[in-house]
């Protein structure tokens, strides 16, 4: 999983005070309040072993605030920059401008605050739907169905009510395993959350998960586990397009395959189904993978 996710293991490790991990705390976390004009404002999640949020994270909070800014369209695509990471221990404010709001199509700006410094900036486009005039969709890939995978088998690294299941098992710690530079993983929550935008903010959360872990897959000698200790991993930027309404509590398909590592980079693609096939959202993720030097911040863009 991508870095910044805190986990049972966290918590646990933590100085006390932590909520659980959980689907719950996730919402707690990504359905910001309005506290201002244009002015969102996310908890703090409490002490954690690795004080550094996760970008899928940020990038569904912004998620939730455009769609609470303007209720009568749904967000369409969202892209963000995380150039300074942010912490779990304090709130995190999402400032909004809409520079335009129109009948079709609405802009939205976003800043993500923490303690007086951006963090990340994004940009949204929130959109008013119509009825079809054509349709087609990329075919969603051969894969075996979730009852037919193992759950993950890194309990550590789980939230609660949430369950992840890898193909394969490829999701993998071992150095010496390789394959190709992708994972398919299927997702399912165990509630259904009461709004829409919830939905595609906890689907938002999941797709900087798997880039960094595609990217290291085909190199013996490197795997995830070396995350924050050998090597300084993190995720740089995100876009998200939300294609079709998503239930997270229902079986979701996450495909990931990365086009290029190199340079100190990487950059993957995914696509987002539905267990009938459907094509729910798509995405790209540009991930940071460098040598891990002292005095380094991992997890951000420096």
């Amino acid at each position: 999983m991508e870095p910044g996710v805190p986990t049972a293991g966290d918590d646990a490790a933590a100085d006390g005070g932590a909520r659980p991990w959980d689907q719950d705390e996730l919402l707690r976390l990504m359905d910001v309040r309005q506290t201002g004009p244009g002015r969102y404002t996310a908890p703090a999640h409490g002490p954690s072993a690795r004080n550094v949020v996760e970008a899928g994270q940020l990038l569904g909070g912004a998620v939730a605030a455009a769609s609470r800014e303007i209720p009568h369209q749904r967000v369409t695509s969202a892209t963000m920059i995380f150039s300074r990471a942010a912490g779990h221990d304090e709130e995190i404010v999402f400032e909004l401008d809409v520079p335009h709001a129109g009948r079709t199509y609405s802009t939205i700006n976003a800043r993500v605050v923490q303690a007086g410094r951006q963090r990340a900036a994004g940009l949204l486009l929130a959109g008013a739907d119509v009825e079809d005039l054509v349709g087609s969709t990329a075919p969603m890939p051969d894969v075996p169905a979730p009852e037919e995978v193992r759950p993950l088998g890194f309990p550590e690294m789980l939230v609660g009510g949430r369950e992840i299941r890898v193909v394969d098992d490829a999701y993998d710690f071992d150095p010496r395993r390789v394959g190709p530079p992708e994972l398919y993983v299927w997702t399912r929550f165990d509630d259904a959350p009461p709004e829409a935008y919830l939905h595609a903010a906890l689907m938002t959360q999941s797709t900087t998960h798997w880039t960094i872990a595609s990217a290291l897959r085909p190199h013996a000698g490197y795997s995830e586990a070396m995350a924050h200790k050998t090597i300084s991993t993190g995720i740089s930027k995100a876009t998200v397009a939300f294609h079709a309404d998503v239930d997270v509590s229902q079986w979701l398909l996450y495909a990931n395959q990365v086009v290029y590592t190199g340079r100190g980079m990487t950059q993957g693609e995914g696509r987002v189904y539905g267990e009938d096939g459907r094509l729910v959202a798509s995405y790209a993720v540009q991930g940071m993978i460098r040598p891990l030097t002292v005095g380094s911040v991992t997890g951000t863009t420096l």
